[in-house]
């Protein structure tokens, strides 16, 4: 009886103490600490270890106050499992953003709240992957609920995503604005760089991504033109890829410097360099592998093998993870009629592993009405060009042309001719296999493979791309770099110049009316092109004299004589006006007009979430199934699965 009295009479006292004060910080948090006031710790979950601080605090904004209790979490184990379930869409953002709140950045035992407006961003960008897969939007990364203004002192988890981490060493001011550094850029200097270069030049250049690499990056391209960021009426279409490989990292930095000699001599008044850009558009994409060249990069120069970082972050060669086209390009060629052209991706592609680099190029692709290309490799001296894949798989090494031979090899050959070194007669160099060939060769007359990039911009879009070997070491020292800079410049305006190369014109009705995705053939060239949504076109064509036809869905067909002389180096110009007609003779020919693409596009609709394997049909989810494809992932937890995700709750 004491007992129980001394227990109440303690009780009471207690509950007369006043409340214990939360401190500055703890009221985000939700919990006040009464013996101890919380402090920073350092981060030790997994998924979460490459953010960009260091420390965190418990607990975190879900109130979940151990390590253990987070990383047993629905939370965590969804943003652990994002890289499967979206496939390089949006990955590692949501990831960086999620760790933002389950991993609050700490600072002086405070906690500081992530931006909203990043949150706002990443949601506007990303949902349409949520909705993909049927799921939503997950309940902890609220926007209003959990991140705070700039003006509450918010921080920015995906800063070091856009390479603002890295601090630029810095350069005497006194420096020539003609002044490149030669020297091997990271990731996050290649981005300053570009953006500075664009800056600098804001008149007519831009930048932009085309995409993320399965890691995150940006996959920046530099743009110039008098009008960045637009198409311009009969403006062609020009770019250069590099570091498709990531150890071969010599076309990555000619692009940063070409980029920067781009700019600075245009604002010199160059009068080359301002017609080049006065009248083409240039797409410059210094690295499409940077996953990979940051595991080159660890190598270090001079001491990289031909392995090691040449893959994505994924182990895929981006060079043979294309759709194969060329396969089904010569079963067409010997089908009368048949088009070797804008052959439409197989269904069956989607159910192998593609890489979000791929999809990327793919997409660009298909967003930009490219007239040629050139992806610049490393490991050799040569140029190559399509196909790259045999007529005759068993066959390694078999010439293989394709119908524009002829201008394929006037593309490369004007590239190899203004390079000092492949121009050289001497055999005892790097590249002195090809001298007697004139430094060119046909790619599957050199080493057959399939799935390039190559092959596939020229048999799926009217891009014309060689591939330039640009030297035999792959990942060359410093002290390298200004030599090779010199040997490269000349022929990399000399390619560009070769857009102009042919004929162009505008294809329209007889009101004026520009006529979309009419169909451009060459008489004797079993390869056509297709005019952009402004009705232009570009045809490029060595000298020679040409039957050149337009036709369009519902217009009858209009041929013309054109003739290029030899010394002519700049596209002739020549129109043409469709007249309606009332029947349409070729109801195959009608259709393939009129949808250039499956209506149902894989490149567009393809689901990179869901499992490899065949599809199911056309038509939703079978009859009964309850849970979406996804929940399986979370089936280790018992009581705590997340309903949250499923739309329907």
């Amino acid at each position: 009886m004491v007992l129980r009295l001394l227990l109440l009479l303690g009780g009471l006292l207690r509950a007369t103490e006043p409340a214990p004060r939360c401190e500055t910080g703890q009221e985000t948090l939700g919990q006040c600490q009464t013996v101890q006031k919380a402090k920073c710790v350092d981060i030790a979950l997994s998924s979460c270890t490459d953010v960009a601080y260091t420390q965190m605090m418990y607990p975190n904004f879900l109130d979940q106050k151990s390590r253990e209790v987070i990383e047993y979490s629905s939370e965590y184990i969804l943003i652990s499992v994002l890289h499967n379930l979206l496939q390089g869409e949006c990955n590692p953002d949501l990831r960086l953003l999620g760790c933002s709140v389950l991993a609050p950045q700490c600072e002086k035992d405070k906690v500081i709240k992530p931006c909203r407006h990043v949150c706002e961003n990443l949601k506007k960008n990303c949902l349409p992957a949520f909705d993909a897969i049927d799921m939503a939007w997950p309940y902890f990364l609220d926007c209003d609920r959990f991140f705070a203004g700039e003006e509450e002192g918010c921080f920015d988890p995906l800063a070091k995503l856009r390479g603002e981490v890295d601090v630029e060493e810095d350069l005497p001011s006194d420096l020539p604005g003609t002044f490149i550094q030669f020297k091997h850029h990271s990731y996050s200097q290649m981005v300053s760089m570009l953006k500075k270069t664009a800056s600098k030049c804001s008149h007519i250049a831009t930048t932009y991504s085309i995409g993320r690499s399965f890691e995150g990056k940006d996959l920046f391209v530099i743009e110039f033109s008098t009008k960045p960021g637009h198409h311009e009426l009969l403006k062609p279409e020009f770019k250069y890829i590099g570091n498709m490989h990531g150890n071969e990292v010599v076309g990555k930095e000619l692009l940063i410097y070409l980029a920067q000699y781009l700019c600075s001599e245009y604002l010199l008044g160059n009068p080359r360099i301002q017609t080049l850009i006065n009248n083409t558009r240039i797409h410059l994409l210094p690295s499409l592998n940077p996953d990979g060249y940051e595991l080159a990069a660890e190598e270090g120069a001079g001491y990289n093998g031909w392995v090691i970082g040449r893959q994505t972050a994924q182990n895929l060669d981006l060079n043979r993870n294309f759709p194969d086209l060329t396969s089904e390009a010569y079963r067409r060629a010997g089908i009368r009629g048949a088009r070797l052209d804008h052959i439409p991706i197989p269904q069956s592609y989607w159910w192998g592993k593609v890489a979000p680099e791929t999809k990327a190029v793919m997409k660009w692709l298909r967003s930009i009405p490219f007239v040629l290309s050139a992806s610049l490799h490393g490991g050799e001296l040569v140029v190559t060009y399509p196909y790259d894949y045999s007529r005759h798989p068993m066959e390694e090494k078999m010439f293989s042309p394709t119908p524009d031979e002829k201008m394929f090899k006037m593309l490369a050959k004007a590239y190899a001719d203004a390079h000092p070194v492949i121009s050289d007669r001497s055999e005892l160099r790097c590249g002195g296999n090809f001298v007697k060939r004139g430094g060119i060769i046909n790619g599957a007359e050199w080493y057959s493979f399939t799935g390039g990039m190559a092959d596939f911009n020229y048999l799926h879009t009217n891009c014309f791309e060689v591939t330039v070997e640009v030297g035999c070491e792959k990942f060359p020292l410093e002290e390298e770099l200004f030599t090779i800079w010199h040997e490269n410049r000349d022929a990399l305006l000399n390619y560009m110049e070769m857009v102009h190369r042919g004929i162009k014109g505008i294809v329209s009705d007889k009101f004026g009316n520009p006529i979309k995705n009419a169909r451009i053939s060459v008489r004797g060239i079993q390869h056509d092109v297709t005019t952009a949504a402004d009705g232009d076109y570009w045809r490029l064509l060595p000298p020679g004299t040409y039957i050149i036809s337009a036709q369009a869905a519902g217009y009858s067909r209009v041929m013309k004589r054109v003739t290029l002389p030899a010394k002519m180096k700049r596209a002739g110009r020549v129109d043409f006006v469709l007249r309606p007609v009332e029947a349409w003779p070729n109801k195959l020919l009608r259709r393939s007009m009129e949808d250039m693409y499956d209506p149902y596009d894989p490149l567009e609709l393809f689901d990179p979430h869901a499992q490899h394997g065949q599809p199911e049909a056309r038509g939703g989810s079978p009859p009964g199934r309850e849970k979406p494809w996804w929940w399986s992932y979370f089936s280790s937890l018992d009581l705590h699965k997340p309903l949250w995700l499923l739309k329907q709750h």
